[in-house]
């Protein structure tokens, strides 16, 4: 996500040493106090929606709201896939025994319409 260098790292250190001096260790401080409330009042979301919601949805994870997740888990997935799937690694086999990730072999193409497109 960040690429960022050794040299870039230390010009940004130095940038930060310059503009807050020795108010660094406070500024650092209250970051770290500002990142846990805001990790705290997530947790505390979360757990005010699934008490919400009732026990029938006490599996309930917001992952799954994911479009992403979603599509995989209700159209992509199998069920003896996603159980192999958990014990190794994400690696699933096919009947010669090869592993394959997410149902194609190393070497196999995912399937392409033309029509499609």
């Amino acid at each position: 996500m960040f690429d960022v260098g050794i040299g870039e790292m230390a010009v940004l250190v130095v940038l930060a040493l310059v503009i807050f001096g020795d108010k660094l260790p406070q500024a650092a401080g209250q970051a770290g106090r500002m990142l846990r409330q805001f990790r705290q009042m997530a947790n505390s979301a979360k757990a005010d929606l699934q008490e919400g919601l009732g026990p029938e949805f006490k599996d309930f994870d917001l992952n799954d709201l994911n479009p992403k997740t979603f599509v995989r888990k209700h159209l992509f997935e199998d069920e003896e896939d996603e159980a192999y799937a958990s014990v190794n690694g994400g690696l699933v086999s096919d009947d010669a025994g090869y592993a394959t990730v997410g149902g194609l072999a190393y070497d196999e193409r995912p399937p392409f319409d033309s029509e499609a497109t």
